[in-house]
């Protein structure tokens, strides 16, 4: 596409378009950076872009992917600040880095080779702060050198603001799905694990669920012997074309960093084993399909006990979230396992399956419904809002802990699974309300019926608080379905209201608020408000809200504020005259507010939420309302472009009529001024001409009238002059009533050939010898309707004017022909099309300069003195 020199504007707003399109199509933030760094990278014409994260402590950056122009070389890997120059000390100042030159730079000049190496003899560096810390970096190279103009340096800020936005706004919803997954995968687990028989049971479940949650190649647990070098892989799980690796080891021979890392408690994380660790010490592990690994240790009172593992046998970058996850399953598991072995053989079912429901939160009920008789666990009791020493029965509590929703269903599945002839199963999720504290919960219950000579004698099962899950995808349903609502949404006051109204619901907050900057007709910004879960009333007496301290972060777009008690923070109250809020106003002690950015980086305005009691919203909330402020964003910026498309259109249209408008006044005063100049020209033109024409009748009549008076009749002579200069003026006349149209034109059919052979003899007379008449006449010439008169004039009048410009001789051709005017011509010289008969004149003189041409039509245009010829008579 270029440069953005011509209609800047315009391209800008295209590109930025398409950047909304993919920040609305794309989920994955890497695949974000790379589409934003490929369309900023060709929109400017560089040879490449792309996003590093950058490690300022080290001095690296790290490529995963970058956007390269028709062969540049990609810069994937990490690289070394330090050997491309000085400018890393700028970067870490936060401040953009742009040379123009590597060569002249003074930061670079000394490492300008490298740097021409790499295709980056002139860069942009943008660099991408989180919280104060630059963490990432926008990066643009040109093979040559170039000079960067302040509209691209301003469109690449603005492309790197949004989506940073954009990116964090993904961050923050695929940590809502991240905890959605792995909730339900803790859930499907401990669920599974729940009716496990043993301890071997339990891992081979642990490992399997673990191994395909996580798409490694093998998930392992192993025994730690006693000489803390030996160990035994008891179980584990391999993925379709990944052998076992069950089977006995030494730690030894997988290495120093193995044997250090897992006695001292500490992971064994690794990523490709070809280059992280020794040579000698990679084969062992790839003796056995392994490349990438993670080893969690379990040490007790100093010793490595035990091992669980993730493998994979390619290369693999593994994840905090993966650790996280590994090390809570690995903590569960270790607790159920070691509690089984410490046990008697009598107890061992018993007990694993006990652990097995405390590692998962897992309540335990057993109902006989032969007596009636319902035992619930302590949780199962907690699950319906009842202290431990609550008694309890299945209608009582059960049926009446039931949402009313929910109860008829609950009680069906129930009734199906204690029928002989039904499938024994029950596998249900409800909401229960609290029968002593009100709570909503959502539970989710599994078990099986047993039965004796056709009726059921027992029905025993699990119960899990799914609430978690339940809330986050609630939360995920409503911002997905916010955001396309306000997508499509081009009204900024319906984008905010629904946004607020939405934001109370997820949070739980008693009221909620957004207050947003709007522009007016003249450019000017001021502050508008919507209200959720409170009268529009309940605001009216205060005044905006001010920049106090508790305020600023938000309107300054610096990040959230979160407050289990607003009266207890220490930014609260320290702006006088009022310390806190003001009288009246509705009670507030949990807070939360988020601000609204745009792509540009403009704070919109922030999202407020408020609740009269304390720690009411937590982290889910506060993940939830950022990525409802990201959609927010994102649609009033998309309103804003469409606006400003449309003003942007309706103003072309306005300047195009008006354009037009000041070309047709032009024109019209440019024909006024040229018929002027005609008129002043007929008049110095024929002035002469009638005073002569005069003087010839006026002298010829003074001197009739002193023969007449002498007594002298002998006038005839003198008579006869004075007529000829009044036929002479009277034929003057006749070609200006010709000209203004008011002497009536007596059009007649004849031949053209006819008057051109019947002029020559009158030319010849009138040119005089040293003139050469030659006239070329077409056969078949087609007959035209004109006035004789005034053609024989043009005619004359041509030729006297080729004579003149001959003043040494020459030759005159008068020729005749048959001719066509398209339309094309017509409308080029602003003539009719259709049939002509054409009749030129041509001479070998002087010629005409394109000035005169360019006037020959004027009516008494000439270039002759005054009284010497009023025109060609073309008009």
């Amino acid at each position: 596409m270029g440069t953005i020199a011509h209609q800047p504007g315009q391209l800008r707003l295209e590109l930025l378009a398409e950047l909304g399109d993919r920040i609305r199509e794309i989920a994955d933030p890497a695949d974000l950076a790379y589409a934003a760094a490929e369309l900023l990278g060709r929109h400017l014409g560089v040879s490449r872009a792309g996003y590093g994260t950058v490690d300022l402590e080290k001095e690296t950056i790290s490529i995963d992917r970058d956007w390269n122009a028709a062969g540049i070389k990609s810069l994937a890997g990490t690289l070394q600040f330090r050997d491309y120059g000085s400018y890393i000390e700028d970067l870490k100042r936060g401040e953009l880095v742009i040379f123009e030159d590597a060569e002249t730079d003074p930061r670079t000049s000394d490492r300008a080779g490298a740097l021409e190496a790499i295709s980056a003899r002139s860069v942009v560096n943008m660099p991408v702060s989180e919280h104060g810390q630059v963490v990432a970096l926008l990066y643009l190279n040109n093979a040559a050198p170039r000079q960067w103009t302040e509209e691209e340096i301003t469109l690449i800020s603005e492309v790197a603001e949004r989506t940073r936005t954009a990116i964090e706004r993904l961050r923050a919803e695929r940590a809502l799905r991240d905890s959605s997954q792995r909730l339900a995968f803790l859930d499907g687990l401990g669920k599974e694990i729940a009716i496990a028989k043993d301890a071997d049971a339990v891992m081979a479940i642990t490992t399997r669920r673990l191994g395909e949650h996580l798409g490694v190649a093998i998930c392992a647990y192993a025994d730690m012997e006693a000489d803390q070098d030996h160990f035994t892989i008891r179980g584990d799980w391999s993925a379709p074309g990944s052998p076992s690796i069950v089977g006995y080891y030494s730690l030894k021979d997988f290495g120093k960093l193995a044997v250090s890392n897992l006695s001292a408690n500490r992971p064994l994380i690794i990523n490709n084993n070809l280059i992280e660790i020794d040579p000698t010490e990679a084969k062992t592990f790839q003796a056995i399909g392994i490349t990438a690994t993670i080893c969690m240790p379990l040490v007790k009172q100093g010793r490595l006990a035990a091992l669980m593992a993730v493998h994979d046998k390619k290369p693999r970058v593994w994840s905090d979230r993966e650790l996280a996850l590994l090390t809570e399953v690995t903590e569960r598991s270790w607790a159920h396992i070691e509690r089984v072995r410490s046990e008697q053989a009598a107890r061992t079912s018993e007990e694993r399956l006990r652990l097995a429901t405390d590692a998962a939160a897992i309540g335990i009920w057993d109902y006989d419904p032969v007596s009636g008789t319902l035992r619930w666990d302590d949780r199962c009791k907690a699950f319906f809002g009842l202290p431990p020493e609550a008694d309890v029965s299945y209608e009582d509590t059960f049926l009446a802990g039931l949402h009313p929703d929910d109860r008829e269903r609950a009680d069906n599945a129930v009734r199906v699974a204690l029928k002989p002839e039904g499938s024994s199963r029950f596998d249900i999720e409800y909401r229960t309300i609290g029968l002593q504290d009100g709570k909503e919960r959502w539970i989710a219950a599994n078990g099986d019926a047993l039965f004796e000579n056709g009726r059921a004698v027992r029905f025993v099962g699990t119960v899990i608080d799914i609430t978690s899950r339940k809330r986050v995808e609630r939360q995920l349903q409503v911002i997905n379905s916010t955001a396309a609502a306000v997508a499509a949404e081009l009204d900024v006051s319906v984008i905010v209201q629904t946004v607020t109204d939405v934001g109370v619901e997820l949070t739980g907050a008693q009221f909620g608020a957004f207050f947003y900057n709007v522009m007016d007709e003249n450019g000017d910004s001021y502050m508008l408000y919507t209200l959720s879960g409170a009268p529009r009333s309940a605001f009216e007496n205060f005044p905006m809200p001010r920049n106090t301290a508790v305020f600023d972060p938000t309107f300054r777009g610096e990040g959230v504020v979160r407050s289990d008690d607003i009266l207890l923070d220490p930014r609260y109250g320290k702006n006088t005259p009022r310390k806190g809020m003001p009288e009246g106003h509705l009670p507030v002690r949990s807070y939360l507010a988020v601000p609204v950015t745009s792509r540009s980086g403009e704070v919109l305005g922030g999202l407020f939420f408020g609740h009269s009691e304390t720690s009411v919203f937590g982290s889910e909330h506060e993940a939830a309302i950022l990525g409802l402020a990201g959609h927010a964003a994102t649609a009033i910026d998309n309103s804003r472009l469409f606006k400003a498309l449309q003003t942007l259109n309706s103003t072309l249209e306005q300047r195009v009529v008006e354009a037009v408008a000041e070309r047709a006044m032009a024109e019209g005063h440019l024909r006024q001024a040229q018929k002027m100049e005609a008129v002043g020209q007929l008049t110095g033109g024929i002035a002469h001409d009638f005073n002569n024409m005069l003087a010839v009748i006026i002298g010829g009549l003074n001197l009739v009238q002193r023969k007449l008076r002498n007594g002298d009749t002998n006038v005839n002579m003198f008579v006869e002059g004075a007529i000829e200069g009044a036929q002479r003026a009277a034929e003057l006349t006749k070609r200006l009533l010709a000209f203004s149209r008011q002497q009536p034109l007596a059009p007649k059919v004849m031949n053209p050939n006819r008057l051109v052979s019947e002029m020559s003899e009158l030319l010849g007379r009138t040119l005089g010898e040293p003139i050469q008449i030659e006239t070329v006449l077409a056969a078949g010439l087609w007959q035209v309707e004109v006035d004789a008169g005034q053609l024989e004039s043009t005619l004359l009048n041509l030729c006297v004017n080729a004579r003149d410009a001959m003043p040494a001789g020459g030759r005159l051709t008068i020729e005749t022909s048959n001719a066509h005017v398209d339309e094309r011509f017509a409308r080029e010289n602003g003539i009719p099309a259709g049939q002509y008969v054409l009749l030129s004149v041509t001479d070998t003189g002087i010629g005409m300069s394109p000035e005169v041409i360019a006037r020959a039509f004027d009516p008494f245009y000439t270039t002759k003195s005054v009284g010497k010829g009023t025109g060609l008579g073309l008009s």
